[in-house]
Formats: structure tokens, sequence, C-alpha cells
């Protein structure tokens, strides 16, 4: 799970269907209640083929990104629509999670290979609230 920057809005993976869910908070542990019951919150994805999800850690510019099994890499979906995909060498990948000066170096972990990985992001992920 991962909160937007607002903090409006908490995002949450839904591993076989590749989709990403978005509910809106209506204050601390609780989400608003849905629109109407077909419709518990808003959907990201789904991706196409055979893709599922893992972990996610949200950009500081609202994009989640979504570690993705089958075809490995990392997902960002975009909260208005579309998705980009960064690809690893490893159909496992299982986690993100960005730090660094300017929060712009990822940490990405494989494990089809048992790897970290450590990149250049092209964007900056965003800060985590409640930092231990």
């Amino acid at each position: 799970v991962g909160l937007s920057p607002d903090e409006k809005t908490v995002y949450v993976a839904e591993t076989h269907t590749s989709r990403v869910w978005g509910f809106d908070i209506a204050g601390p542990g609780e989400i608003s209640a849905p629109a109407d019951m077909w419709t518990p919150g808003r959907v990201l994805g789904p991706l196409p083929g055979y893709q599922m999800l893992d972990s996610l850690a949200v950009e500081a510019s609202g994009k989640v990104c979504c570690a993705t099994l089958v075809n490995g890499g990392i997902t960002a979906f975009d909260p208005a629509g579309g998705f980009e995909h960064y690809p690893f060498p490893d159909p496992l990948i299982t986690n993100i999670c960005f730090g660094g000066p300017d929060m712009q170096t990822a940490w990405v972990t494989a494990s089809g290979t048992g790897k970290l990985y450590r990149c250049r992001w092209p964007r900056p992920g965003l800060k985590l609230n409640f930092n231990a």
C-alpha cells in the first residue's frame, strides 16, 4: 500500500489482476464509502496480458510504481491514466523504494535471482511519512 502525495488517497496493488486500487481517505484508518456497490474505488490498470503486481512505492508526482511479476520490472501507473514499464533482468521483481538526497535513487528487489538493484529513477520518489 502507499499514500498519495496529498495524503487523500491510499493505493493498494491487487496481485493477480494487475490492477491498482485507489481509495479516498475519509479519516485516520478509514476510507470513504463507495459511490456504489460495483465501484469501491478507482482502478489503475489492468496491465495487458499475463502480469502480476507486488509491492509498490509512490513518486513525489503521484505516480504509483509497482513491482511487476512475470514481465519483470517496475510499472509506473499514472492516476490520470496510462502507465510506463521499466524492465529489469529478472521475472520476479518484488519491491521498490526510494532514497538518496534527491529521492531519485531506486532500490529494487529481484527475487528470482536474489539481487538488489540500485538505479537512478527518472523522477523523485515520495518520502515516507513515518520513518523510524
